[in-house]
């Protein structure tokens, strides 16, 4: 068995200053307080990592592939996603939840997770191999239940720009979180200059994580080439929208420097693009191409007023003051009702097959797979789908979405497995259409046939 020592400061709440902490990988609760004042918590950090390797890894770590997937596995590790890049309120009519839906979702960054209680289902198990992700999820959770006010709880993950966050953390949320997740956010990293991993919510938190840098990266880049992102955000209409994108954002596509960049699978990796998910988004076509469309979409396809993930992408946060386009979740008129149903979810670090496999037969009814079937051989895509269809109570529903536009489903699912699910062919593609993130091929949805 092998532990782990780390020490912490004084602004833990776990003993006095100077503790240092065991960290135990094989458990996942908070155990044991020893006479020298040694604390055993939940770190399930080996187990999450060997979760991630299989999830990820498809070829010899010798071979070239293999080399690709080794370096994705290594910086999925930490935080990639603070904000969830898949349109929750399509999710939310595809989902049609009733008072006794209980959902599996991947949790990611949580923002639909938490914006799915705003219709009120009886539970939600969300699930990451992710520990960032997981700790993320958690604070979200505790931070809508012990913010005093929306005002406090926009700032924090709204904003996500403010010194006073990280006091309301130490005073009003450390208090209250899990060993795990109050470890991983009081923890200090180089890359954060030694401060804190909460420190990022005193300095724009949707500039840090994986892709977080890789917006920062596009926006460097189209500075050079004498482009500012941002401009876009001053348009005024749609027409407007589109001529910039004409004008500013198309030629860029066009840059050699581009190309190069777009045609490498590294240099994707900031988009959260595993090897195994390049090439169905290339669809046998160049990825600058495919990408242009895609920025295109996001750019044109819907008004400012009413896309986020536009504001996201080219203004790198929200349009300011809780008054522009948000998730439900962070909606001044829907934070009540995030506050009184945070207790329905329950946050695990885990894989949804792993998770699944530990449910009865026919006890759950919604099922989130975000684009993680992308990323999977037919053999583990058949054990997910063997779970699901287990676990999964009359009329349930699947929802998912592909890099490519068809479902990944045909030909590779066990036919037996896939007779017993109905493919609503004309939603599925309603829903695509809808989905203003704009970054997927395909949405899919999948209902139980009686």
């Amino acid at each position: 068995m092998q532990w782990e020592s780390r020490s912490f400061l004084s602004d833990t709440n776990l003993s006095d200053a100077g503790t240092v902490i065991k960290l135990a990988p094989e458990v996942d609760t908070l155990w044991e307080s020893s006479r020298a004042g040694v604390v055993w918590l939940a770190y399930p950090r080996n187990e999450s990592n060997v979760r991630l390797k299989k999830a990820v890894r498809r070829n010899r770590v010798l071979s070239r592939e293999g080399l690709l997937e080794h370096v994705f596995e290594r910086l999925f590790r930490g935080l990639v996603y603070t904000q969830i890049w898949e349109d929750p309120e399509v999710d939310l009519e595809a989902l049609a939840l009733g008072p006794d839906s209980h959902i599996v979702a991947i949790a990611s960054g949580g923002c639909n997770v938490l914006s799915y209680l705003t219709a009120g289902p009886a539970r939600i198990t969300a699930v990451d191999l992710s520990r960032a992700h997981v700790a993320l999820n958690r604070l979200k959770l505790v931070a809508a239940s012990r913010l005093p006010s929306w005002e406090m709880f926009y700032r924090f993950f709204g904003s996500a720009d403010d010194e006073a966050n990280v006091a309301a953390y130490d005073r009003l949320l450390a208090p209250h979180l899990d060993p795990e997740s109050r470890a991983y956010w009081q923890s200090r990293r180089l890359q954060h200059l030694g401060r804190r991993r909460i420190s990022i919510f005193a300095r724009n938190a949707y500039r840090h994580g994986l892709l977080g840098r890789f917006i920062g990266l596009a926006h460097a880049a189209a500075r050079l080439h004498g482009v500012d992102l941002r401009d876009l955000l001053s348009a005024r209409t749609m027409d407007e929208q589109r001529r910039f994108f004409d004008t500013a954002l198309a030629p860029l596509f066009d840059r050699r420097a581009v190309r190069w960049a777009t045609g490498n699978r590294l240099s994707l990796y900031g988009l959260g693009i595993p090897p195994a998910q390049y090439e169905a988004l290339a669809g046998g076509r160049g990825m600058s191409a495919v990408l242009r469309e895609r920025v295109e979409r996001l750019a044109c396809g819907f008004s400012l007023n009413d896309n986020y993930f536009a504001w996201q992408a080219f203004g790198r946060g929200y349009s300011g003051d809780g008054q522009g386009p948000l998730p439900p979740y962070l909606r001044r008129d829907q934070f009540e009702f995030v506050r009184a149903r945070a207790d329905r979810v329950e946050v695990m670090n885990r894989s949804v097959t792993e998770y699944l496999a530990s449910c009865p037969d026919a006890s759950r009814d919604r099922y989130v797979l975000l684009d993680a079937q992308d990323w999977m051989t037919d053999d583990q895509l058949n054990a997910l789908w063997t779970e699901i269809t287990r676990t999964a109570r009359p009329g349930a529903r699947v929802i998912f979405r592909t890099a490519a536009e068809p479902s990944l489903l045909d030909g590779r699912l066990d036919p037996a497995l896939l007779d017993r699910w109905h493919y609503e062919a004309a939603a599925s593609q309603s829903f695509t259409a809808r989905d203003r993130s704009a970054i997927y091929g395909g949405f899919h949805l999948y209902i139980l046939k009686d």
